[in-house]
């Protein structure tokens, strides 16, 4: 208490201490009233809790299907299909690409040929505005696309492509004079 009253007057001392033993004591009064209304609350209200459900079991399931096919596998007849439908058709994945194979085919033009010394040369122009010189061999857009003719108005291309079924599939495509694919 010492603490308490360490920086106040000696009047606040004289006026709290008997306060506070006014308000200890009206603490010790008499409280069968109040035990006699916790009862009666007690007794009205019998909560009565509902029992826990019967579960069954749980049944552990035997999958008994391992000699099936996955499900995300296809079909024999398409696996079947596909070993017939390889025909050796693959693009060369660890050859460096060209400069035209960045771009995709519809967006590259031709604008013309050249011809020198018995050498015809393609000149397609790329979106961005650049002729490029292209000749018999040479790689361009986004499907492993081999320039396999060039003739004074077309370039024609073999395409290899995927055909969805984890083979390829070659596909000619010509890219003609002044139009774009």
């Amino acid at each position: 208490m010492s603490l308490l009253f360490r920086n106040r007057p000696p009047i606040s001392q004289a006026f709290t201490w008997p306060v506070l033993v006014m308000l200890l004591s009206g603490c010790a009064g008499d409280m069968n009233d109040l035990r006699q209304y916790v009862e009666e609350t007690k007794s009205k209200y019998q909560g009565s809790v509902e029992p826990l459900p019967q579960f069954q079991p749980y049944k552990n399931h035997v999958y008994s299907v391992f000699d099936y096919r996955a499900p995300f596998d296809p079909p024999v007849a398409a696996q079947e299909q596909e070993v017939a439908n390889n025909n050796g058709a693959a693009p060369d994945i660890q050859r460096r690409k060209e400069t035209l194979e960045f771009f995709p085919l519809d967006s590259l033009q031709m604008v013309g040929t050249l011809e020198q010394q018995g050498q015809v040369w393609g000149l397609v122009k790329d979106p961005e505005g650049t002729i490029h010189r292209i000749q018999r061999g040479n790689y361009m857009g986004q499907n492993f696309g081999e320039v396999i003719r060039i003739e004074e108005d077309s370039i024609d291309l073999l395409e290899i492509i995927p055909d969805g079924l984890g083979a390829w599939v070659e596909r000619e495509i010509s890219l003609t004079l002044g139009e774009q694919t």
